[in-house]
């Protein structure tokens, strides 16, 4: 295959952005080394630093482990909001709805493959291995706790992938939405992506990236994991959050939260409602979801693909807004370059769309580069792009329709050079791996 180039606008002259194809790298809680993005304002360039790390999807802080390599149903907590390992999606095996399942009762699991399976109101949703969102032994019921805020998100654009390698994906671009309720007074910035996929099986997995700006002008990143049965309207999600050590909102750190996610169709707005679940226990019904097992599980972690460059695929050159920083944080120093749109030719040719950002993480010595976004090709083919790792060994994932044009970059067989600068951007390179 050919190369793959990004061209990125520059983020300081001091500072290049990078965009990541994979998840966002799980760090420990400490600051170890997490999904971060390009370095940007007051970024670190040098940092040849240490590989993502890999865990279970979700929140409350990743066990770090080396490299991000895509850990199959790890059950650590999250990294950088949220980490999971790239093992096999949790596929939603109950349905909402019915009675439990064969055998079921109060501690068992009650779920089952296909539909018509168990009502999750009130229950514990035990997710597969692979997408446990950092709460491997079921996450409770979000409204047994006490809500902590809400908000009404407004929806922009909603992509349309079709069926990709892993299951149905769509793609809600996030415009804004103010927080009420509790004691979090905030607002949720334009640009945030909630990226969900529906297993063939019905059940759902999610996970978002958002920022959110405080009234007193704290940025809080915020990665949420998200399980649902099948025909369940409303995803759990355990967000994970990082807000500035020193803010009023320093609180969201330590806290343990779960949450709900219904998207409105008529409206376009997805509605959160996150509730302090620290004193909710995990008994009752349990809900067990399983996956497919004739499909791919989509990543968590970044990709440990390694291999040497081979020819060039893709070239882009992407629009960036103004770096924002969460600052010193519970994983480092995080940095968020927005993504405001730009052109890709090569093997293909399209636009890269607004919405996402690269991520950065800074610390321990090192500097972990994941950007998200989305590109639209000519004839209307989307690919979702995570590209990740440190500065000389960044390896993005790619996600398209898996009958359309795009289909055979999702073999997850290429490589990323550094970013460099271009005119009004940074410049990436993808390659096909040998």
């Amino acid at each position: 295959m050919q190369r793959l180039r990004v061209s990125l606008g520059l983020v300081s002259s001091a500072a290049l952005l990078a965009f990541s194809a994979c998840g966002e790298p799980a760090g420990s809680p400490d600051g170890g080394s997490a999904a971060g993005g390009a370095v940007g304002a007051g970024g670190d360039a040098s940092g040849a630093g240490g590989a993502p790390s890999g865990g279970a999807p979700g929140s409350g802080g990743a066990v770090p482990s080396s490299g991000g390599a895509q850990a199959t149903g790890g059950d650590s907590g999250t990294g950088a909001g949220g980490a999971s390992g790239g093992g096999d999606t949790a596929s939603g095996g109950a349905a909402a709805g019915g009675a439990p399942g064969v055998g079921g009762d109060d501690a068992g699991s009650g779920g089952q493959d296909g539909s018509g399976g168990t009502s999750t109101a009130g229950a514990v949703i035990v997710p597969d291995p692979s997408w446990t969102c950092g709460m491997p032994e079921g996450i409770v019921d979000p409204e047994l706790g006490e809500l902590a805020f809400e908000v009404s998100l407004k929806v922009g654009e909603v992509y349309e992938f079709g069926e990709t390698q892993y299951g149905e994906r769509r793609v809600y671009d996030i415009q804004s939405g103010a927080v009420s309720g509790g004691k979090l007074n905030a607002n949720y910035l334009e640009g945030g992506l909630d990226m969900e996929l529906k297993l063939k099986n019905g059940s759902i997995e999610l996970e978002q990236v958002n920022l959110l700006r405080t009234s007193d002008n704290a940025i809080i990143y915020v990665r949420t994991c998200g399980v649902a049965a099948a025909g369940d309207e409303k995803v759990r999600i355990v967000p994970d959050f990082e807000a500035p050590k020193s803010s009023s909102a320093s609180w969201l750190n330590t806290g343990k939260f779960v949450g709900t996610r219904v998207y409105d169709a008529a409206k376009k707005t997805i509605e959160l409602k996150i509730y302090d679940v620290s004193g909710v226990t995990g008994t009752g019904t349990k809900v067990t979801l399983k996956d497919p097992t004739d499909v791919p599980n989509q990543p968590w972690e970044c990709s440990m693909n390694t291999g040497s460059k081979g020819a060039t695929v893709l070239t882009e050159t992407v629009t960036l807004g103004s770096s924002l920083s969460v600052g010193a944080s519970k994983r480092g120093t995080r940095n968020i370059i927005p993504i405001t749109g730009g052109t890709f030719s090569g093997r293909f040719s399209g636009t890269i769309l607004p919405g996402g950002a690269d991520y950065q993480l800074i610390g321990n010595g090192s500097t972990v580069l994941d950007a998200r976004y989305t590109l639209k090709s000519n004839d209307g083919e989307f690919l979702l792009v995570r590209n990740c790792g440190p500065f000389g060994a960044m390896i993005p994932w790619f996600e398209a329709r898996a009958a359309g044009s795009l289909a055979a970059l999702n073999q997850g067989a290429y490589l990323s050079s550094d970013p460099g600068s271009a005119a009004g951007g940074v410049s990436i390179t993808f390659y096909e791996k040998n």
